[in-house]
């Protein structure tokens, strides 16, 4: 397993995710697939139901109330939770980790 990291977003924060994600479907799932910005939740890792709940307590653990996983996907249709990306998330996640005004 490999993790592309980009340069806009913080590469902390896609390893905590990423790690999450080893932890939710299991690293042998992850082998061959490069986990990065675009990858998406539904098609290139065809996350449940279930392991979203999973995820979304884990990111809980790490960061506390700050990110409301569950706040950031309730504001979303069908379609952009289909398309949501690791990228799309750990966005939300830089967000609502910023200090307030900057």
């Amino acid at each position: 397993m490999s993790t592309d990291m980009g340069t806009d977003v913080g590469t902390d924060v896609l390893k905590d995710i990423v790690g999450m994600l080893v932890d939710v479907v299991g690293e042998d799932f992850l082998l061959d697939l490069d986990v990065g910005l675009d990858t998406t939740f539904n098609e290139d890792l065809a996350l449940e139901s279930i392991e979203f709940v999973a995820l979304a307590e884990k990111l809980q653990r790490r960061y506390g109330e700050r990110v409301e996983f569950a706040a950031f996907i309730a504001g979303m249709d069908l379609d952009q939770i289909m398309r949501m990306t690791v990228g799309d998330l750990v966005r939300h996640v830089e967000s609502r980790l910023r200090p307030a005004g900057l």
